[in-house]
């Protein structure tokens, strides 16, 4: 009768003692064990012995998944590069979005005051030597710059410090982490006004969606769908 190796117990045979440790000590196991456990739990449910080198396989594969999706959505944790975007977004979230008159594309000299029909501006005169690069901004950049990177085919979300949570500050972190090539890049900054419209406003030239609490979803279609398509240089 086999003796457990991990706490003393006995038993009648080798079926009853790698039951045992798939229960009771499952994250104790060495590699050995581990492996005559995955070979009984494959043989008791009727399916094929999973042996070392394809339990090796199926592994990698789930983590091959994982990484994939992870890429795909493009979000916080992951590791999504500029590609990771399908060429348009979601249309049930699309055609919510507002699209706004251009309001022109002039340049001024840095430092110059513009005044904007509408705050969050989404097109309009602006500093011609200067926009802002992809990154989450704790404090408010100038609209003169953010404008000219909307231009360049930013994304640039608005959001209210008073409603912003931990969980949609990383999240938004994460979308400027990933998407940061030229042309294409995603700006997370404070709403400058003092009664902002809505928690969360999502801009893009002449485009606008706000969000009354974080969605991610909604997020990522609006992105898809106007990330990298300034007027300046088109790089999607």
């Amino acid at each position: 009768m086999p003796d457990c190796d991990y706490c003393g117990a006995t038993f009648d045979g080798e079926d009853a003692y790698l039951d045992h440790l798939a229960d009771e000590h499952e994250g104790e196991l060495g590699s050995i064990d581990r492996r005559r456990v995955a070979e009984r739990n494959s043989d008791g449910d009727g399916g094929f012995p999973v042996g070392p080198a394809i339990l090796v396989g199926l592994l990698a594969l789930a983590g091959g998944l994982v990484v994939y999706v992870t890429f795909l959505m493009g979000g916080s944790g992951g590791t999504a590069a500029a590609s990771g975007l399908p060429d348009s977004g979601d249309q049930s979230v699309i055609s919510q979005v507002q699209t706004e008159e251009s309001n022109g594309r002039a340049h001024e000299p840095q430092g110059t005051e513009i005044d904007y029909e509408r705050v969050p501006p989404t097109s309009g005169t602006h500093w011609g030597g200067t926009w802002e690069t992809a990154g989450f901004y704790s404090e408010q950049p100038p609209l003169e710059s953010l404008v000219h990177s909307l231009e360049h085919g930013a994304v640039v979300v608005y959001y209210d410090p008073a409603e912003l949570t931990p969980e949609a500050e990383e999240r938004l972190r994460g979308w400027a982490t990933n998407q940061s090539e030229n042309f294409r890049h995603f700006i997370a900054v404070p709403n400058p006004n003092d009664d902002p419209e809505s928690a969360y406003v999502l801009t893009a030239w002449t485009k606008r969606l706000t969000m009354d609490e974080y969605d991610d979803s909604t997020v990522r279609a609006f992105t898809a769908e106007y990330l990298g398509r300034g007027p300046e240089n088109p790089v999607r």
